[in-house]
């Protein structure tokens, strides 16, 4: 499982947009800045959180972006599928398999499907507002 700049970008846009909610409408302009990200990539991630209603969009003066929840209501679990798609370490368990003629005496599947669990299990409990705190959030994670 490989990370894509989408589902980077994606998180460093949440968390700027959360750490400058009392600003109201963020515009795209100024989160590209802050962000170091083009505007043209930025657009593109902007609308697949929009379309989800991660995020709300005002058009116009005074328009930007901005959360449409508390930070501590996203997952990072959540944004990542959202703009990766999966996070699926091996094709047979994504969210639309391809079928496996192997599958039914498949060896090391069982092995796959617990590292699923526990990369989906990490992403799901550390969340926006986890990130926002500096004492680096992720590491409290126990197997």
């Amino acid at each position: 499982m490989i990370v894509s700049t989408k589902g980077r970008y994606a998180l460093r846009v949440m968390i700027d947009l959360a750490e400058h909610q009392a600003d109201g409408y963020i515009p795209l302009k100024e989160i590209a800045e802050r962000q170091d990200i083009s505007e043209k990539y930025l657009e593109n991630i902007l609308k697949i959180l929009v379309q989800n209603r991660m995020l709300s969009g005002l058009r116009g003066k005074g328009g930007g972006y901005r959360l449409t929840k508390a930070p501590d209501a996203y997952s990072v679990g959540s944004i990542l599928r959202l703009t990766e798609g999966t996070l699926a370490p091996v094709a047979c368990l994504d969210a639309d398999p391809t079928e496996c003629p192997r599958m039914a005496e498949c060896r090391t599947l069982p092995m796959w499907q617990k590292l699923d669990q526990l990369i989906t299990d990490f992403f799901d409990r550390i969340t926006l507002a986890d990130l926002m705190r500096s004492d680096e959030a992720g590491n409290d994670y126990v197997i």
